[in-house]
Order: C-alpha cells, then sequence, then structure tokens
C-alpha cells in the first residue's frame, strides 16, 4: 500500500487570486466577526443608495450596478484593512513582527528577509529596508537599549555610504516608537532623496558588504538563538 505523504504547506505566491481572497476572509470571520457586518452594511446599503438614485434619474438599472461595484470596492476595502489589523493582533509580541511588517513595502522598497543585527543576550532585532527616503534602520525591541543597537549600524553605514541618507525607526508602543501596523503607512510617507535606480545600487553594495562581516546565516531563526554563558559572564 502507497504511504499517505504529508501535506506540504500552500505558499501563497502559489494561489490563485480567489483563493487567496477566500483564505483571508475565512481568517477574518473567525478573527473578527463584526468586519464581516461592515463589509454587507457597505455592499447592501450602496447598491440600495445606487438604486435609489437610479430611479430618481430614470437609471435604476444602471446606476444599480454602479452602485454595487462601489459596495464592493469599500467592503475589500475593509476586509484588508481589518484583516491586516487582526493579522497583527494574531502575531502579537513574538520575535520578528518588524521583519513580518516591513514585507508590506512593495514599490521602490528593497527590503532584506533576516535582521541585519541580533543583540544574542537581549535578542533585540535590527532589521534594514532601502528605499527612495534612503536606508531605513528599523528597530524591534524596548527603548533605550535598542537605540545603541541602531546607532552603531548606522554609523557603520554612514561610514560605508556617506551619501546616501540613513535613517533609523523604533517600531513599538512605547513614547518615540511607531506602531507596528502603522509602520508600512510611516516609511511610505518619508520624503524621497534618491532615484530608483540608486535604491537598487545602494542594496546591492550593501549585501556585498554585509557578506564580508559574518552576517546571520541564512536559514538560522534568531528569535531561537540563545546567549553564550561563558562569554557573558567571561572566562
Amino acid at each position: 500500500m502507497a504511504r499517505n505523504t504529508p501535506s506540504q504547506p500552500v505558499n501563497p505566491e502559489e494561489m490563485g487570486r480567489f483563493a487567496q481572497f477566500r483564505a483571508v476572509f475565512t481568517m477574518l470571520r473567525k478573527a473578527d466577526p463584526m468586519a464581516v457586518v461592515w463589509m454587507l452594511v457597505a455592499l447592501v446599503g450602496l447598491t440600495a443608495g445606487g438604486v435609489l438614485i437610479g430611479l430618481a434619474v430614470g437609471h435604476p438599472i444602471y446606476v444599480g450596478i454602479l452602485g454595487f461595484m462601489v459596495g464592493l470596492l469599500v467592503a475589500i476595502i475593509i476586509m484588508g484593512r481589518r484583516a491586516e489589523r487582526a493579522a497583527y493582533s494574531q502575531i502579537g509580541d513574538r520575535k520578528g513582527v518588524v521583519g513580518y511588517a516591513l514585507k508590506g513595502l512593495r514599490r521602490g522598497w528593497n527590503v532584506e528577509e533576516q535582521p541585519v543585527a541580533v543583540d544574542p543576550r537581549t535578542q533585540d532585532l535590527l532589521f534594514r529596508a532601502v528605499g527612495r527616503p534612503g536606508v531605513v534602520l528599523v528597530t524591534e525591541g524596548p527603548m533605550p537599549r535598542v537605540a545603541r543597537l541602531a546607532e552603531t549600524e548606522r554609523k557603520r553605514t554612514a561610514r560605508l555610504m556617506p551619501e546616501v541618507p540613513v535613517l533609523v525607526v523604533h517600531a513599538g508602543e512605547g513614547d518615540d516608537q511607531v506602531p507596528v501596523q502603522k509602520l508600512v503607512r510611516h516609511l511610505m510617507r518619508k520624503k524621497p532623496v534618491i532615484t530608483k535606480q540608486e535604491v537598487s545600487e545602494v542594496s546591492k553594495r550593501l549585501r556585498a558588504l554585509g557578506a564580508a562581516r559574518l552576517p546571520i546565516p541564512k536559514g538560522v531563526d534568531p528569535t531561537r538563538m540563545r546567549p553564550d554563558r561563558r562569554a557573558t559572564k567571561g572566562r
């Protein structure tokens, strides 16, 4: 008899658009049932409004279809925003949440998959994204402790690439920190300074320079790293 092979995890990029929509809707319905209610209110309300306006102008079908399309668009926007909020609430305070959030950067941004710096004692993380505002270092950890890690990397990056702006953004819920769920919008609003071609060149150069300084091995989960007791206590 043939053995049943375990099912492989589905890659979202390999799913069809409808399958992705269904997966997000299923997750949202379980995590935030009220979101579905608001989606229905938007869809039905705008469709009904379109029909009423159509009756007034003598084109109920045409305007009703237009209202339905607008309602569907608003419902999808509501689903996207509530699903994003639900996803962050499920992740909670897990390590690496900033890296997950930075994946939302799309147009004109290059994001490192692995942290560019890790404090093995405190497990504070530092992520890097390169976009038209320049090189952005995003911290994950409590301040001011993580600020020292960011400042060290900022000085190093500025020394290697003095012609490119280097910004530091602290992610978190404390003072002078940006909430993780607002991180992408915060970065997208930064003033562009360099061109798209320079973004690609800067990103490639940083990766090449980083490869020469014993980077974090690819595939290593920094959240599972443990401090060296003998190194911290001294020999």
